[in-house]
């Protein structure tokens, strides 16, 4: 954790199945490269929200997303996406950073935010459930 917040990091290569017919990456992609990041994020802390879906019925959709282009990536750049918690009570909102492996050059930053819904109908949960707020390490066991 930086700065007391849990971060994650992964490293990826630019498939060619990602770039458009000017050979950068597609602007949609790079959701995708987010999504890396932010499924490493809660790996680490051990969660699975798949698992959790199944296991208690609530699922985290995206309810927000941006991203600022800042550098395009091309085919066979080799990258890092780094993502950030940054809040964990009324939804899950990450922040994301992606470089150039080779010299951390900066090439886009972005945001998500994600809600607990019941999948059952669909109602919106008012707060991120405690498990998974304890799991992200936003909630001390008292004792």
């Amino acid at each position: 954790m930086a700065d007391g917040r849990r971060t994650a990091t992964v490293r990826f290569a630019v498939p060619f199945a990602d770039v458009d017919a000017m050979q950068i990456v597609w602007h949609g992609n790079y959701l995708k490269y987010f999504d890396l990041a932010r499924d490493r994020l809660y790996c680490d802390a051990g969660l699975d929200l798949y698992q959790v879906a199944l296991s208690s019925g609530v699922v985290f959709p995206v309810i927000r997303s941006e991203t600022k282009h800042i550098r395009p990536l091309r085919f066979r750049d080799e990258a890092t996406c780094t993502a950030t918690l940054l809040e964990c009570e009324i939804r899950l909102v990450v922040e994301f950073e992606i470089r150039l492996a080779k010299d951390g050059q900066l090439c886009a930053k972005g945001r998500t935010e994600q809600a607990a819904v019941r999948f059952a109908d669909n109602s919106l949960e008012l707060r991120v459930p405690e498990d998974i707020r304890r799991a992200l390490g936003t909630v001390r066991d008292a004792g």
